[in-house]
């Protein structure tokens, strides 16, 4: 028997991380009279990749920079607050948050405590509806800093978000109060949602039943991430808590995608093969989903309208009436006609 062939090696990350992020910090070191050639050369950063203006860093290599950098200007803000934030600030704000027991409520602290560090600029966190809003209320002028700060302080708290509840958590939109950098085709990496540019506030927008969610993380568990909380700014979480509930939400919204898996997962930002493992760890498939759908629509159509079952069939993404009456008898015992008149009889 031939022996088995070893595994292919996993393909690197690409490295997608702007350089222009880098060279902030060096220039906070400099203008503090600190040299940042050591950090530079352990986080593998040539000085000809620093002055390149298209060059991009792996988030290995981010994740080292930003805490050499930080520990060398003690100062976790990287420079962009008129006052330091000391080594342990955002660890201080990951345990005034952690003994909440709901998302929400953390979050809330998050943004109340953010303020006890600096008044440069204010976290808010508002729920209007289905929307959920986080944004960041400047109150000085942030000069350079300003685009290094907001994504910064954007996936910190996104990152703690889903640390926090261990999912997921997937923006319906990300807002930025600047013209579209050079190095905007990073943000997707970055952000898991659609981002926009020019907008009056940087801020994330997401559903608000995250909310509700229940904190799933401990002291212990918090002890360890603060080990290596860099990553989680860089890190998608791949697991989705509330993935059944927004495929629900999606075949409601939109009929025509009640035939195409493809056309649920992308409009739920998920590759396809994603969707079905994640709904298969919750307990459901999106089949059923779609039978869910079907037929709840299915009875909307045939006690509201008056549309012929043939069209009520293609409505609901059956290829003919035969298949749908089939289906609907398995649903309600009856046939779809014979449903009509028993929901329309006084």
């Amino acid at each position: 028997m031939p022996a088995p062939r070893p595994a292919a090696p996993a393909a690197p990350r690409p490295a997608v991380t702007p350089m222009a992020f880098v060279r902030l910090m060096v220039r906070a070191c400099e203008q503090r009279g600190l040299d940042p050639s050591a950090a530079l050369r352990e986080a593998q950063i040539t000085p000809a990749a620093l002055r390149r203006a298209d060059a991009r860093i792996s988030a290995a290599q981010m994740e080292t920079i930003s805490g050499l950098a930080m520990q060398q200007l003690d100062d976790e803000a990287l420079g962009w607050f008129s006052r330091r934030l000391p080594w342990g600030s955002y660890g201080m704000l990951c345990r005034a948050s952690i003994t909440s027991p709901r998302l929400g409520l953390a979050l809330r602290r998050w943004c109340r405590h953010h303020r006890l560090l600096t008044e440069d600029i204010v976290l808010h966190l508002a729920a209007d509806g289905a929307g959920a809003r986080l944004w960041i209320e400047e109150r000085r002028e942030l000069g350079e800093m300003r685009e290094f700060c907001c994504v910064t302080l954007l996936r910190y708290v996104h990152g703690f978000a889903c640390w926090a509840i261990d999912s997921r958590i997937p923006l319906r939109e990300v807002h930025f109060p600047l013209a579209a950098p050079r190095h905007h085709d990073a943000y997707p990496a970055m952000f898991p949602g659609p981002v926009h540019f020019g907008m009056p506030h940087a801020g994330l927008v997401f559903d608000a039943a995250y909310l509700a969610l229940p904190l799933r993380r401990d002291e212990r568990a918090l002890q360890a991430m603060l080990q290596r909380a860099l990553p989680l700014t860089v890190r998608q979480y791949r697991r989705d808590r509330l993935l059944a509930q927004r495929v629900r939400e999606a075949l409601r919204a939109d009929t025509a995608l009640l035939t195409d898996a493809a056309a649920v997962a992308a409009a739920l930002n998920v590759s396809a093969r994603t969707l079905h493992r994640q709904l298969r760890d919750e307990g459901c498939s999106l089949q059923q989903l779609k039978d869910e759908a079907r037929h709840a629509r299915a009875l909307e159509l045939l006690e509201r309208s008056r549309r012929p079952v043939k069209q009520i069939a293609a409505a609901v993404g059956f290829r003919n009436e035969k298949s749908f009456a089939r289906a609907f008898a398995g649903w309600t015992g009856m046939p779809p006609s014979a449903w009509r008149d028993a929901a329309r009889r006084p």
